[in-house]
């Protein structure tokens, strides 16, 4: 699932150790964020946009991580791709079914970083926002990677929030993991903190996609 960068303290701790618990309690408010629901107009463009320019061609399988309500599934799939979606919060994966209803789109209750399936492999692996909530973000990337089909990407969309107790995964961090995964990942880091378009407002604080491409990716 996502989060609109709250302070590290309060509402960030809370998602980072309250568990599925949180995130089920939260599902019934989560799209009035104006990222998570993408219900603006303006909003919803700035991010079918962005993943116009990070996904593969339609039609692709893409497997999108902590997919809470859906919202970047449904662009996805509205692009003509087939998405998986997972997440742990059962109230999450029921809004994000309702959500895309009709699409070409499966919903799974499970762990991102040991996502339910099995051998199936993807063109995409796409997350936002979620890495940072869990333990030994290398050892789960490592997992991610070995989940994309040959030429594959990992789209990871993260951040670095608060400013006296700043919580998240700085760019420079995300990108020193990725390398040492030692996979030949050709990268790309693009900045998300100047588009305010993308947030529904303006924002100071940093975030950013990394797009990280196996050999023979497009």
């Amino acid at each position: 699932m996502t989060t609109d960068a709250p302070a590290p303290t309060g509402p960030l701790a809370d998602a980072r150790s309250g568990g599925a618990a949180y995130w089920e309690a939260a599902a019934a408010t989560f799209d009035d964020a104006p990222d998570h629901g993408l219900r603006d107009p303006a909003v919803r463009a700035a991010w079918a946009a962005r993943l116009r320019g990070w996904l593969p061609a339609p039609p692709a399988g893409l497997l999108d991580l902590g997919c809470g309500t859906g919202s970047l599934a449904l662009l996805a799939a509205e692009a003509g791709h087939r998405v998986l979606g997972v997440d742990h919060a059962p109230a999450m994966i029921a809004r994000a079914r309702a959500k895309l209803a009709g699409h070409d789109a499966r919903f799974l209750p499970g762990d991102a970083a040991l996502p339910p399936v099995g051998e199936e492999r993807f063109d995409t692996v796409l997350v936002r926002h979620v890495l940072w909530a869990l333990p030994d973000p290398p050892a789960v990337l490592r997992h991610w990677a070995g989940l994309l089909a040959p030429g594959g990407r990992l789209v990871l969309i993260e951040g670095r929030w608060g400013e006296a107790d700043p919580t998240g995964i700085a760019a420079t961090e995300l990108l020193a993991c990725i390398r040492e995964l030692g996979l030949g990942f050709r990268v790309h880091v693009e900045d998300l903190s100047g588009d305010p378009a993308l947030w529904g407002r303006e924002v100071s604080d940093e975030r950013y996609a990394l797009i990280a491409g196996l050999p023979g990716a497009a």
